[in-house]
């Protein structure tokens, strides 16, 4: 059985390493710079977590149960992805482990897909394409994490703390509380769409 003391250097290498992959991506964090940001040796990292890998899997496991949980307490807003701004970092996290091409990343954005589906069944909203419209539900709330750098400068706060990300959760209610096309203009739009479709594949 692990001692309390290394129970708390597993903790902070794997703290250290949620920020620096987060920052770098996994290919620009080193061993190194993990173990010396969490103040233990290079030897003590492999310890714990064996390699970078092992690191990186055991930092996805542990974010997306943190994440899960929160969003459970938080299902009315999960739509949003309203979550307290101290898991700002867990969720960039995450997208980066994703574009990063983790499998366990890109496993837990399939299950936000499905949880999403279950969500869209009981919403009654109508949906030509149930599965494609809560994929790119789960896309567009993404990109707030992945544009977080972005969306500070523009907005000129960190929106991953107080009070930025009150401002950027703001505007995302908004924006999904209110119809951004008329009907007329969503129709127009879809038969557009709809008569592409009919010519795919046609030669030119």
């Amino acid at each position: 059985m692990s001692s309390d003391s290394d129970l708390t250097a597993r903790a902070r290498i794997r703290d250290a390493a949620i920020e620096l992959f987060t920052e770098k991506g996994i290919a620009g964090a080193t061993i190194r710079d993990i173990a010396q940001a969490a103040g233990v040796s290079s030897g003590l990292l492999r310890h714990h977590f064996g390699s970078k890998e092992g690191l990186r899997d055991a930092c996805d496991e542990w974010a997306m149960a943190r994440v899960a949980e929160l969003q459970i307490r938080f299902a009315e807003t999960q739509l949003v992805g309203a979550l307290p701004p101290d898991t700002m970092i867990l969720q960039r996290y995450l997208v980066r482990s994703l574009m990063d091409g983790s499998p366990a990343a890109t496993k837990m954005f399939a299950e936000s897909v499905d949880r999403g589906g279950f969500w869209l069944e009981k919403s009654g909203i109508d949906s030509a394409d149930p599965r494609a419209f809560v994929a790119v539900i789960a896309a567009m709330k993404m990109g707030m994490f992945l544009m977080h750098e972005q969306l500070s400068s523009v907005l000129g706060e960190d929106v991953g703390v107080m009070p930025g990300w009150l401002r950027m959760v703001r505007a995302a209610v908004e924006i999904f509380r209110q119809p951004l096309l008329t009907p007329e203009q969503a129709d127009q739009a879809m038969k557009a769409l709809d008569r592409l479709a009919s010519h795919e594949g046609e030669q030119p």
